[in-house]
């Protein structure tokens, strides 16, 4: 049965990759056929399947799926990205402002919902100017999967790192008294975003754009400041990372749901549909998976044996975590790769001994581990959610983006983000 949960592990992520449309489809089954070998043995009962998933992690997913899209609906972030746009002046400047605002919805809202927000402020301005939208359009995609690594509801993965760490709201920022990951990413943001100007700088026709957007309601910005707020405060009342911020996030969503329901009386039964559903079961489904490596002890073999090839070498641990995160990260979703990289980090971190600094190796490895895995993502135009999302509106307009072409976009952002981050992370955390 042992080596039966392996192979269907690896099947599973096999066709992540080939059939990225029917994932969660995959997730869920093979997670049914792994609890399922773990019950005819005895080895993964039931109630290790149901404690498998981190539930604190989902009520956070699941509550700012409803928070994300209500915000979405209030048009308050279309109404800032016009005026943004506006005080820009050039038009390099207005596509630059642009990605910026989209680094910082996406550091509190899913970045595929954060595109589709701030898309068509950048095809209005390409269409005063005349130019072609392909690279602001990919520029937003990136920006937003740039600052989703930066906060712990910023993107799934980062739930999911927080969860397994036990890390609240406010240890993405500060974590032992020392700068946690968030301030990693805005190093990577400051290069990134000059390899993005150097790219926007020939747009130096002056711009200014219509304003048609009006907030609809003020509601939905006042739930998601008070979910952010909440979550900052929870990390003092829970600093374990137990329940409260998934509890949070379920009932200000709900709050916002019944809103939505009361006051807009729109189609509930589209609204419902529109959340990504789809992402939380995968989620579901892929905490399942890693439970049943754990706990058929595959994650202690792997593990064992990567520190058998690395050996003591701390810097070299951090690089092969770093680099192979951003390599396999271009091809492969981050999210089944992350959780399942996770547990393995932790034992790798372990295995250089309970020495004084081995907690600081352990969040090395796991910081490091989240850069690679979330930027590795802007290479190539499968490697994040956002990016197809991105191709897609293009094409929608007439515009075709060849996987070359976004390499082309892709790779120096992405370099220019992961390195600097990267060596921040060294120098505060080894």
């Amino acid at each position: 049965m042992k080596i039966l949960v392996l192979v269907t592990v690896i099947l599973s992520y096999l066709l992540f990759f080939v059939f990225p449309a029917r994932r969660t489809i995959v997730s869920v089954a093979a997670a049914a056929l792994v609890a399922l070998f773990g019950l005819i043995t005895g080895t993964f009962p039931v109630a290790d399947v149901a404690r498998a998933v981190n539930w604190n992690v989902m009520g956070i997913f699941v509550g700012t799926l409803f928070l994300a899209d209500i915000f979405t609906y209030s048009r308050a972030p279309a109404v800032l990205a016009e005026r943004m746009v506006n005080r820009a002046g050039s038009a390099g400047s207005a596509l630059i402002a642009i990605c910026i605002l989209s680094s910082v919805i996406s550091a509190f809202v899913e970045n595929v919902a954060t595109v589709l927000i701030v898309a068509p402020i950048a095809l209005a301005v390409c269409d005063r100017i005349k130019v072609n939208p392909v690279l602001p359009i990919i520029a937003i995609a990136l920006s937003s999967n740039l600052q989703g690594t930066a906060t712990m509801i910023g993107d799934p993965p980062s739930m999911i790192l927080a969860g397994y760490a036990n890390m609240n709201f406010n240890d993405f920022f500060i974590y032992h008294g020392r700068p946690g990951i968030f301030f990693a990413v805005q190093v990577g943001a400051l290069t990134s975003f000059f390899v993005l100007w150097i790219m926007f700088r020939r747009f130096t026709v002056p711009v200014e754009v219509e304003c048609v957007e009006k907030v609809r309601h003020w509601i939905p910005v006042i739930l998601l400041v008070a979910m952010i707020v909440l979550l900052a405060l929870s990390s003092f009342a829970d600093p374990a990372f137990g329940h409260l911020a998934g509890i949070i996030c379920m009932i200000l969503g709900l709050l916002g749901f019944v809103w939505y329901v009361v006051d807009c009386r729109q189609p509930l039964r589209e609204f419902i549909r529109g959340l990504d559903w789809e992402t939380a079961f995968f989620l579901a489904g892929i905490f399942i998976l890693v439970g049943a490596l754990t706990r058929f002890g595959w994650i202690d073999a792997m593990a064992t044996g990567l520190q058998d090839l690395i050996g003591s070498n701390r810097f070299l641990a951090f690089c092969v975590i770093v680099l192979g995160s951003v390599a396999i990260s271009a091809v492969v979703d981050n999210v089944p790769y992350l959780a399942a990289m996770i547990p393995l980090a932790q034992r790798m971190a372990e295995g250089f001994g309970n020495t004084a600094g081995s907690g600081e190796v352990r969040m090395l490895l796991l910081f490091g581990l989240l850069i690679g895995s979330c930027l590795g993502g802007n290479i190539t135009p499968v490697g994040a959610s956002a990016n197809i999302v991105g191709i897609g509106i293009l094409k929608k307009r007439g515009h075709s983006v060849s996987f070359g072409e976004f390499v082309r976009i892709g790779l120096p952002f992405t370099m220019a983000a992961v390195i600097p981050s990267a060596v921040f992370l060294w120098l505060v955390w080894a």
